[in-house]
């Protein structure tokens, strides 16, 4: 699959929603388990018995007058080395060591790749916090400090795109790319829509969360069919569920589902003048048009690409890995301080 627009132009494509539709994937012949398997074990809480793909080390962070340990994996380049660095942050419903096929791809191509696990996620620490998108950005910039990396691409999917965009924001002079993967987000969802009792929000996370809840909203990242390569996501997430630290995990879930209301970024977009690129499955079912919403924010960027692939959801590392990692490693090789190709305006 290639995204919407005639080769060779790779840095500006835009799919219009009245475009005709470009077929995507082979629809997957496979179905999830109605019922969580029985084998099926608790996932603790400090994502332990949690497989990563790449060895994990910590940073020991101060918050709130307390110490936490945030995770992260610092991966070496495989292939011939660049010099460059790619930082990765995760969605909601992840954690860093789901994204070994993307690290990997990054590593091939000569990238040092480090993935991190925000506070209340992964291996991470998981204090009962008011939680905002600075912590991630602050934390993350004392991270290179100690590994003394100057300068870094960063690389955001899903709600890792907010903490992106905020990254760029704060610190453009660290930046030297930042990439938005089907970010969410995209709107100030607070005009019109009162604050809402964090009290009932943790309630509705600890009593509402099921393997059908959990297992219907990852269907929703893939318009073409489920495939079984996701079903450890799913197994990862409810697994949560069947510990006996459920409720703290619940209370930092739903208060980083607040995020999305209490620390919008779209106010940032404008200020970012590092070179950027929105990129991401143009039928995604998380956001309302997704291909118009992408488009506004490269519109706001100040230096942004866009790249949209037809007829992929919201996660285009998974559905189409090589596509999507192709357009990725070529945005990652260009030169940081030359403008960004505006033909797809």
């Amino acid at each position: 699959m290639q995204p919407l627009a005639t080769r060779p132009i790779l840095s500006t494509i835009f799919a219009l929603a009245l475009a005709p539709a470009v077929a995507g994937p082979a629809l997957a012949q496979q179905e999830p388990p109605s019922e969580p398997p029985a084998d099926w074990e608790a996932t603790a809480i400090d994502y332990s018995n949690v497989p990563y793909p790449h060895p994990v080390d910590y940073l020991t962070v101060r918050l709130m007058g307390q110490d936490h340990r945030m995770a992260y994996m610092d991966v070496a380049p495989t292939g011939e080395a660049n010099g460059r660095t790619a930082v990765i942050f995760h969605g909601m419903n992840f954690f860093a060591g789901a994204y070994g096929i993307t690290i990997d791809a990054l590593s091939d191509a000569g990238f040092r790749v480090i993935a991190i696990d925000r506070l209340g996620f992964g291996r991470s620490s998981k204090p009962l916090v008011h939680y905002n998108l600075h912590m991630p950005a602050r934390h993350t910039k004392a991270l290179l400090d100690e590994l003394g990396l100057e300068r870094v691409a960063i690389v955001g999917h899903s709600m890792g795109g907010m903490v992106a965009t905020r990254f760029a924001s704060t610190y453009p002079d660290v930046t030297s790319h930042v990439v938005m993967v089907n970010q969410i987000g995209l709107s100030d969802t607070r005009p019109g829509r009162p604050w809402g009792d964090p009290e009932a929000a943790f309630q509705r996370v600890l009593t509402g969360t099921t393997y059908q809840s959990v297992l219907a909203g990852h269907r929703r990242y893939y318009p073409n069919g489920w495939r079984d390569e996701y079903l450890p996501w799913v197994k990862v997430q409810y697994g949560l569920t069947l510990g006996g630290d459920w409720p703290r995990m619940a209370r930092v879930r739903s208060s980083q589902q607040r995020i999305l209301y209490e620390d919008p970024v779209v106010h940032e977009w404008q200020y970012i003048g590092t070179r950027a690129l929105v990129i991401g499955g143009s039928d995604d079912r998380l956001v309302r048009d997704y291909p118009a919403a992408a488009r506004n924010v490269a519109e706001r960027l100040q230096n942004a690409e866009l790249v949209l692939f037809p007829g992929v959801g919201h996660s285009p590392h998974f559905e189409i890995p090589d596509e999507f990692h192709a357009e990725l490693i070529r945005f990652l090789r260009s030169d940081p301080d030359e403008p960004a190709d505006q033909s797809w305006r």
